[in-house]
């Protein structure tokens, strides 16, 4: 008998253990890299989710951080005080002062006698001539316009002398040296000479000087001085006078000229202003009108920033402004408008200086006391302490960031301002204010023109009525049919078309909105100018036609309801509804004629007072909903189509009709991502930029109109923040802007999830 080789019972009992101990390190090593993996993506999702949190936090605190300049208090303060030398004739004659842009050398003018000096320290310069040659005992020195140094100085003897100063900047390496100089002018006689003057205005424009003097005897001459100019063949100089007529007892204490030439303007004595238009055939046509109660006498009185406004001060301390009455108004016999009353002071306003910059004004009174105003916001911004001294001359830095007073005792005192952003007040921003020409307080946007005289109009209600009107419309189209499209894709459309036209749909939102508003802006809004009379056929006929149509689908013979899968009814209502437009369109002409009267535009204007702008309201809402639509539908019919298909079973098992399972059950527990799709909608509305840029008109105006245009917040932004000066006014409003976007769209979120989840919850059980 053969025996067969034994094995060792030792080797056929290790495989087994061997394997199954193998296998499970491999399972312990397997389990213990995907808890590693599943670990690191925890985390990888923590730190992301962190991310994004800080990286939307950190959006807010630099839009927080750039708007908070915007509501800070100005600042200023004492620069230097210093005391005239006394060969300086500073307690004869007048006088005026200034500074150049830089603030480092300062002229004082008085009499005859012009100083320059050299400031902080005050230390005269010695290589300018102080003496000018000016015949006569001056009597009057008053500078031509805010925007330079020109002054004039008049004599006693009715002598007008105009002095131009300039400085001029060297440097030399990195060291700049102001370098001063005067040029005077020829005299020109203003008053006949047996008279003496008192007071005189001056105004030089290109090739016309008109210069108006008051003489002791109470009469008021104005003198048009004409220069031929450098194309003509003679150097003459033509010079007519003529005696304006003054009211018996009336003492003029001030008068002014504005640059144009159009107006004289005279404080008086008795609290009156007196106002002669000098263009036109009757310069002696007067208007006067009393400023106060009677006897406070006007102390004071300059032009605002772009010599429309003007700046009254009066022996009682008040300081107003007052307005030209222009239009419908002008023939009133009240040449002036009361706008804004500011801050008393305790005793005669002295000197009243505008900025060159903005619409703020300085003024000092007789005990030194200088108040910083801004006449667009009506606020007084920043106060000095007085010097308890009398004022006697006041002036606004150039740059608007510092000033310079001069007090009857010769001291001269600088000091620096920090306003960066005057017109920027949480009233201006968000309520009505009264601007210059404009009857009424009003809410405008216009930040800029082509004027450095111009008053910016910062409102940004008509921006945020703007992005709340275009929102409205887009939803109004786009809700509408997005919603009822995912019900029908969702519940009614067979799965085959349902597989093509989901798709479809949602490709469209991969649209960029620059495609959809060049599309808007230059294709569709002029078809639409042209075919206004149709559109609103279309928008009546359309649903009776589509319900008619939908009617007679219902009562066809049962044999033909198989069609529904073959997409049959979706072809007859698309060519129900191309049918319609067509119909529509073929009878534009007929329409206008019969409804409009043969135009439309003016049909609007005469029965409704509508204008029709070719960019509007309509126009935006058809190219926004168009980029809305896809994104409501997509979420929406998601919603609907997860809705579990066992609760339509039994709905429609127990007798439900399709419609009543829609209404009471899909509708009712898709209503969380049906509501959470209108929200991303309208956060896609409200955030859209180039649609409503390019769409529209851009005009920042309050008005629900839907042949109107308007601008958005986020246009607004795309619009202006090329032209914003960095640090400036305009460009931290921006900032403002996008905070109040950033803000909106974050509590609308928030309190869209709340809904939802409450929703969610209630409805869970379905």
């Amino acid at each position: 008998m053969k025996m067969t080789p034994s094995v060792p019972v030792s080797r056929i009992e290790s495989h087994p253990a061997q394997t199954g101990e193998g296998e499970r390190r491999a399972r312990s090593v397997h389990r213990r890299f995907r808890h590693a993996v599943d670990r690191f993506a925890g985390w990888v999702v923590w730190v992301g989710g962190l991310a994004t949190i800080l990286s939307i936090l950190g959006i807010l605190l630099y839009l927080v951080w750039e708007v908070l300049p915007l509501f800070r208090s100005a600042s200023g303060e004492q620069l230097a005080a210093v005391h005239v030398q006394e060969d300086a004739g500073f307690m004869e004659g007048a006088t005026v002062i200034g500074l150049d842009e830089y603030q480092e050398v300062a002229f004082v003018l008085t009499g005859n006698q012009l100083q320059f000096l050299q400031m902080p320290q005050g230390t005269p310069l010695p290589d300018v001539e102080t003496a000018l040659d000016i015949p006569g005992t001056v009597q009057s020195v008053v500078f031509i316009g805010h925007k330079n140094y020109r002054v004039s100085v008049a004599t006693q003897e009715g002598l007008v002398i105009p002095v131009t100063i300039n400085f001029r900047p060297i440097f030399e390496g990195t060291t700049r040296t102001i370098m001063p100089s005067r040029r005077i002018g020829d005299p020109i006689r203003v008053i006949p000479e047996s008279e003496e003057l008192v007071h005189h205005a001056h105004m030089h424009q290109e090739e016309q000087q008109i210069v108006a003097a008051v003489t002791s005897t109470g009469g008021l001459w104005i003198t048009h001085i004409e220069e031929l100019g450098e194309f003509s063949f003679s150097d003459e100089v033509q010079i007519r006078q003529q005696e304006l007529i003054v009211p018996d007892n009336i003492v003029i204490t001030h008068l002014l000229l504005d640059s144009f030439g159009k107006r004289l303007v005279a404080g008086t004595q008795q609290g009156e202003l007196l106002a002669w238009s000098l263009r036109g055939n009757d310069d002696n046509h007067l208007r006067r009108m009393a400023v106060g109660q009677a006897g406070d006498a006007v102390t004071a009185l300059t032009y605002l920033n772009g010599e429309r406004t003007l700046i009254v001060g009066t022996r009682s301390g008040h300081v107003m402004t007052w307005a030209p009455i222009h239009g419908r108004n002008e023939s009133s016999s009240r040449p002036f408008r009361k706008i804004t009353m500011f801050q008393v002071h305790n005793s005669a306003v002295q000197a009243i200086s505008p900025s060159k910059r903005d619409k703020g004004f300085l003024t000092a009174d007789r005990q030194g006391h200088i108040i910083l105003h801004h006449a667009t916001t009506g606020q007084t911004i920043l106060e000095f302490d007085g010097a308890s001294v009398e004022t006697r001359a006041l002036r606004f830095s150039p740059k608007a960031n510092g000033g310079i007073w001069l007090g009857t005792d010769g001291q001269l005192r600088t000091f620096s301002i920090h306003n960066p952003h005057p017109e920027a007040t949480f009233h201006a921003l968000f309520f009505p204010v009264l601007y210059e020409d404009y009857e009424a307080p009003e809410l405008i946007w216009q930040s800029s023109s082509g004027s450095d005289e111009f008053e910016p109009k910062l409102g940004l209600l008509p921006l945020i009525f703007g992005t709340f009107k275009g929102t409205m419309y887009a939803m109004i189209l786009a809700v509408p049919l997005a919603i009822m499209s995912a019900v029908y894709t969702a519940m009614f459309m067979h799965p085959h078309l349902r597989a093509i036209i989901k798709p479809a749909v949602e490709i469209m939102a991969a649209l960029p909105s620059v495609v959809l508003g060049f599309l808007a802006a230059l294709w569709f809004a002029p078809l639409l100018e042209n075919i206004f009379p149709a559109m609103v056929a279309g928008i009546l006929l359309l649903p009776v036609v589509i319900g008619f149509v939908c009617v007679l689908w219902h009562v066809l013979p049962r044999s033909l309801a198989g069609l529904d899968a073959h997409g049959i009814d979706l072809l007859v209502i698309m060519i129900t509804v191309v049918g319609t437009a067509a119909l529509c369109l073929g009878l534009n002409s007929s329409i206008e004629s019969v409804v409009f009267g043969g135009d439309y535009k003016q049909w609007l204007m005469e029965h409704l007072g509508l204008v029709y702008d070719q960019r509007n309201a309509i126009v935006v809402s058809f190219a926004m909903g168009f980029a809305v639509i896809p994104i409501i539908f997509s979420i929406a019919e998601d919603s609907l189509s997860n809705v579990p298909r066992h609760l339509l079973a039994g709905s429609l098992a127990l007798g439900a009709t399709q419609w009543q399972t829609l209404t009471r059950l899909v509708l009712v527990s898709a209503s969380p991502g049906i509501f959470s799709a209108l929200m991303i909608g309208f956060g896609r509305a409200v955030g859209e930029t180039m649609i409503v840029l390019m769409a529209t008109g851009n005009t920042p105006i309050l008005d629900w109109s839907v042949l109107n245009g308007f601008r958005t917040l986020s246009a607004n932004i795309a619009v202006e923040i090329p032209e914003a000066p960095h640090g400036g006014t305009l460009y931290r409003i921006l900032f403002l802007s996008g905070l109040i976007l950033f803000t909106f769209t974050f509590c609308m979120n928030t309190v869209a999830e709340l809904v939802r989840q409450r929703l969610r919850e209630k409805y869970a059980q379905f």
